[in-house]
């Protein structure tokens, strides 16, 4: 089984490269913009795709005609797309049409060929009036990148493909190179130098570790499961709640933690106050079995200590 990754610098990229290399019975490609950013670079083939540019699709997608593409690159930075929405809007909706349309035209002229598109989407286009969310409930996007995401995931449904949509929830993991934080991390980082952060407590999400959401993928793609999939953790808490339990894992001092409301935050984009995922679905369906918040961290720590080494 052929399986192609595309934005595979990326935190989600990563983990799916990892996870998919030297296993028995599966070619794993992994594809990003520039160089291969991956300090493991056995197992798996690389190849440069930007998937902004419809002919670099062509030649890749018909290169390796992949049974299953997961498309996890994606402009994510919330407030940047709220400013640079042509930017935005290549990255996250055209590019999505420029492999949809190619994996069309690759089904129409190879016989017997069937490739299989699995899309990551987010729970940021909903409105945040209420959560925990399942699949049915109805998008309402609040920011120019959940726009985006919505748009592409009806390009993805409107498709002649075989698709799978994973939504999921505030992402947090280790990469290799890292060049972004995470919620985790600035929240211990701060804390261990004894700075005071303020933390809204009007937000609710189901925090998601970046492995948990790269196995939720390769199941759907192994069991070649179709429809929309809500894949996150399975703890639901306020952004705050969330600090704490960081501090408490930590033994950090707590008292540090400022609660604050979103209004008091100056970000171009707006976010939806509650969202988090039901994951019972997927649970029924893929097998999917996340790990908990507190268990997370755990892997995180551990993966921090292997990288000071």
């Amino acid at each position: 089984m052929k399986i192609l990754i595309t934005g595979s610098n990326g935190l989600l990229g990563q983990k799916l490269v990892y996870k998919l290399r030297n296993q028995q019975g599966i070619t794993c490609i992994a594809t990003a913009r520039g160089e291969n950013r991956l300090v493991k670079k056995d197992g798996y083939d690389y190849e440069t795709l930007d998937i902004t540019s419809k002919e670099n699709v062509e030649k890749v997608f018909a290169k390796f005609l992949p049974d299953a593409v997961i498309n996890t690159a994606a402009m994510t930075n919330v407030d940047a797309c709220e400013t640079e929405r042509e930017a935005c809007w290549a990255m996250n909706v055209t590019a999505v049409e420029h492999q949809v349309k190619t994996l069309e035209q690759l089904k129409k002229s190879n016989s017997g060929y069937n490739p299989h598109f699995i899309h990551l989407s987010t729970d940021f286009i909903f409105d945040g009036t209420h959560g925990p969310l399942d699949e049915n409930e109805n998008p309402n996007p609040l920011s120019y990148y959940a726009e985006s995401k919505l748009a592409a995931e009806k390009i993805v449904q409107a498709s002649q493909l075989d698709w799978a949509i994973a939504r999921t929830v505030l992402v947090y993991g280790i990469v290799d190179n890292m060049s972004r934080s995470n919620i985790v991390l600035w929240i211990k980082s701060n804390l261990e130098q004894g700075k005071k952060i303020n933390v809204v407590d009007d937000q609710f999400r189901t925090p998601t570790l970046a492995e948990d959401l790269a196995d939720g993928c390769i199941l759907i793609a192994k069991k070649r499961a179709r429809g929309i999939y809500n894949i996150s953790g399975k703890d639901f808490y306020s952004i705050l709640q969330l600090a704490q339990v960081v501090a408490d894992y930590y033994g950090l001092d707590k008292s540090l933690i400022n609660p604050s409301k979103s209004s008091d935050i100056k970000q171009p984009a707006k976010r939806p106050p509650i969202t988090g995922f039901i994951i019972d679905k997927a649970k029924r369906e893929l097998g999917y079995n996340p790990h908990s918040f507190t268990e997370g961290i755990k892997i995180l720590e551990e993966q921090l200590r292997e990288i000071s080494k």
